[in-house]
């Protein structure tokens, strides 16, 4: 057990401590106190943890719902509802709230996230007073469960496209919602096989024989348990994880809603049968609508940070008591967290877990600001979209694999169900695909840096948009990023002229920032260059598919830049300290190994030699040093409760 302050030399000279309450109020930031309620409760209900495998699925999908509503009962899952329904009015703090919960059990933050995020969220989101006073005081409390129907079986990312049809009979003042074919059946939707009473249904309109596009309705399932006439609904059974969650299919075959059941803030139709709605571009009114639904990748990217945590918390606390080989004759087995090996697997981890954190602080602070203010910002809002999607995608991603990294680092312990492992892998996979598949959110960040958001790019389709950007925003992306142009840019991101880079010093974070901005306007320049070679030879939707390597790498590289920018502000805006020196620390360690891992592309663009790359690699190792003696309370400032690290073998028996 790390003790509440520790030091390690870090130039040599400079004794470096970190108090670890301190370092966890930096971490914590205004949001203390509903994270302080999550871990309360998490140590409440500790023991689910352990029955996925104890009990069968049917009653460990029961024990999870009741897990749900519990926490429901102290206020954690409510903070984003008005207060006047019972909620908290703070949308930063259902944020918080949700990423600290994902320490623990992994079916319920997901049961939590399809209540109170997804179904909740698009009814408050999407509807208006009627539908407020009607569905939210029940829902914030967990009686009145429901789904967010939206995936349909053919049609994946492609919403806009969904088949799901609701047919507006003026005669009767319905909606009469048809499932037209298999492609068109919603599958894999949480809370559908058992305990959703109400679905929020996302289905084709179509008012007097014409298509008004995709729009949501809150459509009844189940009275009393029964699943009611012209509703089908089917389990999807046992899945790879998650298995707490009651996943289904819905079919509706001429299910009738009445005309209120239309989520109507950005849509109306009058009773006589006439659709009416503000925003007149149908296009742009999709996008609208699925904009405020953001939320839901913001808290996933939450979730993703945390669960790399609990993965790292686990393995560094292993590392620091294993003992494995002599490093000579006459002294005892070493720790596996002094070698130089297992330092380099995992501490560079940590710091870009440090480092997506505050980037997550970034985007968390741009949710809360858009959905608080009064006035709609559509520009506030697309950036939000950008970053939200964005950082989601390396979220997760880094999650999936800090959490084999960290298992494989454990050894046969970490290969154990009782340690963790099995059940953060098996459960955290699938948040690559959550909210959306990370290459498509990828290419959406790209088709924002193409545009530089165009107005009219965000109204597009995907065809619209493959035409869009090889035509007009080609000429505009290669006009604002041209040879010369481009080169100006570079000298202005590099003071003290174009060898700047290869002078200054490596833990000099103007140097780091300078690297990762020019690797992104490079990229952006590169991209729009093959776009507009390519097209002058064959079809755009043609040339869109074969540069998507070149679209995947520009957005990865934005976000990078993003994250970088995040944690040099913290360190920056940080009061000189203990906790700054750490903190710094690990921004060098996250920025030098992101240049190192992407130091091919360096070195071919001109902006790293040979000895300079081989100096970054030198200077990694001696960060991962001085890294190494603050690893266990770097890991303890994240304030996971022990009783849900559930690892005895790896981290000791909880207190």
């Amino acid at each position: 057990m790390a003790t509440e302050n520790s030091s390690v030399s870090v130039s040599g000279r400079l004794q470096l401590e970190i108090d670890v309450p301190a370092l966890a109020a930096v971490l914590d930031g205004e949001y203390a106190g509903i994270r302080d309620l999550v871990r309360t409760n998490l140590v409440t209900h500790a023991a689910v943890l352990d029955e996925a495998d104890a009990l069968g699925i049917d009653a460990f999908r029961e024990r999870v719902r009741d897990v749900v509503v519990q926490l429901a009962a102290t206020g954690q899952t409510g903070m984003g509802f008005p207060g006047a329904y019972g909620g908290g009015d703070d949308v930063g703090a259902s944020i918080a709230a949700f990423e600290t919960l994902a320490f623990g059990d992994l079916s319920v933050l997901v049961k939590v996230g399809v209540q109170f995020g997804l179904f909740g969220g698009a009814i408050l989101h999407l509807g208006t007073d009627h539908h407020h006073k009607t569905y939210l005081p029940r829902l914030v409390t967990g009686e009145l469960m429901g789904c967010f129907a939206m995936t349909e079986v053919g049609h994946g990312s492609n919403v806009q496209a969904l088949g799901t049809i609701a047919r507006y009979d003026p005669e009767n003042r319905e909606f009469v919602l048809t499932t037209p074919d298999e492609q068109a059946r919603k599958d894999y939707i949480g809370n559908a096989a058992r305990h959703a009473e109400l679905a929020v249904v996302f289905a084709q309109l179509e008012v007097d024989g014409r298509t008004e596009g995709v729009h949501a309705f809150v459509v009844p399932l189940r009275s009393d348990g029964r699943v009611l006439p012209g509703v089908a609904i089917e389990d999807d059974g046992r899945k790879m994880g998650l298995n707490g969650v009651d996943n289904g299919r819905i079919r509706f075959d001429g299910v009738r809603v009445p005309r209120e059941a239309l989520l109507d803030r950005f849509a109306q139709v009058t009773p006589e049968g006439r659709y009416e709605s503000a925003i007149e571009n149908p296009d742009r009114r999709f996008f609208t609508m699925l904009g405020t639904l953001v939320q839901g990748r913001v808290s996933v990217a939450g979730a993703g940070v945390s669960v790399a945590k609990v993965a790292l918390a686990v393995a560094t606390k292993y590392a620091d008591r294993r003992r494995q080989f002599t490093s000579s004759r006459d002294t005892e087995e070493q720790v596996l967290l002094d070698y130089g090996l297992h330092q380099r697997r995992l501490l560079p981890l940590l710091a870009r877990t440090y480092a997506l954190h505050f980037a997550q602080d970034v985007v968390r602070g741009q949710l809360h600001e858009v959905f608080s203010s009064i006035e709609d910002d559509p520009q506030a809002r697309r950036r939000l979209e950008s970053r939200a999607a964005g950082i989601k995608a390396l979220a997760t991603w880094h999650a999936t694999r800090v959490v084999q990294e960290c298992r494989e680092a454990c050894g046969g312990a970490g290969y154990l169900a009782r340690n963790r492992f099995a059940a953060l892998k098996r459960d955290s996979d699938v948040f690559t695909t959550f909210e959306g598949d990370n290459h498509v959110l990828l290419q959406l960040v790209a088709k924002g840096l193409l545009t530089d958001h165009a107005t009219e790019f965000e109204d597009l389709d995907q065809l619209g948009m493959v035409r869009y950007v090889t035509g007009l925003a080609v000429e505009t992306v290669i006009e604002r990023t041209s040879a010369h142009k481009l080169l100006e840019r570079v000298r202005d991101l590099l003071p003290g002229g174009d060898a700047w880079d290869r002078e200054a010093g490596l833990l000099d974070s103007e140097y780091h920032l300078a690297m990762v901005r020019f690797r992104e306007e490079h990229m952006l320049a590169g991209l729009a260059r093959r776009m507009k070679r390519g097209i002058q030879q064959d079809e755009p939707g043609a040339v869109f598919s074969l540069i998507q390597d070149h679209v995947i790498a520009l957005a990865r590289a934005h976000v990078e830049r993003l994250v970088t920018e995040a944690f040099v502000d913290k360190v920056r805006a940080l009061p000189e300290g203990t906790e700054k020196d750490a903190l710094g620390l690990l921004c060098d360690l996250f920025a030098l190994s992101t240049i190192e891992a992407d130091r091919a592309w360096f070195m071919e663009h001109g902006r790293l030699t040979v000895q300079r790359s081989k100096a970054i690699s030198r200077e990694v190792n001696d960060l991962c040093r001085k890294v190494r003696s603050l690893a266990v309370d770097l890991v303890d400032a994240w304030g996971i409760p022990a009783a849900v690290l559930r690892a005895p073998d790896l981290v000791g028996p909880a207190d």
